[in-house]
């Protein structure tokens, strides 16, 4: 292994650590708490090591952003695969979906609440992202009806999600009919 290729693996190492701690950080006290100065403490590099690999909060936010929208589209995809039928793949994609948002809150916030300086739907949109909206769009293509466009459709069935995800988490919504929700939203929206 040439020096080049031993410097180039280990910053790919120290990215993959900077990203991982400001994710566990995040996770565990909010993404106010990830600092540039805390995340250098916590993995024993300077400052100005840090800002080599990132130039500021918003890029690391945007790191874990695309982290999490890579592990999203494959758990909405292994939901999905092992489902028989357009009603249980349905249902399947609105529960993993909401479990993910759940499960992993900085994550999801990182994702589609806070400004990691990634574009959304459009042409430069990161691949990750345009991935989560297409692990949607698959299952939701099946379902989507006569005369109704497959991505416009997956957009509203998405915002319903979001909207349930963002409501139930901030305590808008009882938590005990969370079943009744995804079921109401397959049946009505979905119509499957």
């Amino acid at each position: 292994m040439s020096v080049q290729e031993r410097k180039q693996r280990e910053r790919a190492e120290r990215e993959r650590l900077i990203v991982a701690t400001a994710r566990e950080l995040a996770e565990q006290q909010g993404w106010d708490a990830v600092t540039t100065r805390r995340l250098a403490e916590r993995i024993e590099y300077s400052q100005p090591v840090l800002y080599s690999h990132f130039r500021g909060k918003r890029e690391i936010i945007g790191a874990v952003a695309l982290e999490g929208a890579a592990e999203m589209a494959a758990a909405l995809r292994a939901a999905t695969s092992a489902a028989d039928d357009p009603r249980t793949r349905v249902t399947a994609l609105a529960r993993t979906y909401l479990e993910f948002a759940e499960r992993n809150p900085a994550v999801y916030d990182a994702i589609f609440q806070l400004d990691g300086g990634l574009a959304f739907a459009k042409e430069d949109t990161p691949e990750p992202l345009k991935d989560a909206f297409a692990a949607l769009l698959e299952t939701l293509s099946e379902v989507t009806g006569d005369g109704v466009h497959p991505g416009l459709f997956t957009e509203t069935f998405w915002a319903a999600l979001h909207g349930l995800a963002t409501l139930t988490r901030a305590g808008r919504l009882p938590p005990g009919d969370a079943e009744r929700r995804v079921e109401l939203l397959v049946d009505r929206l979905a119509m499957v």
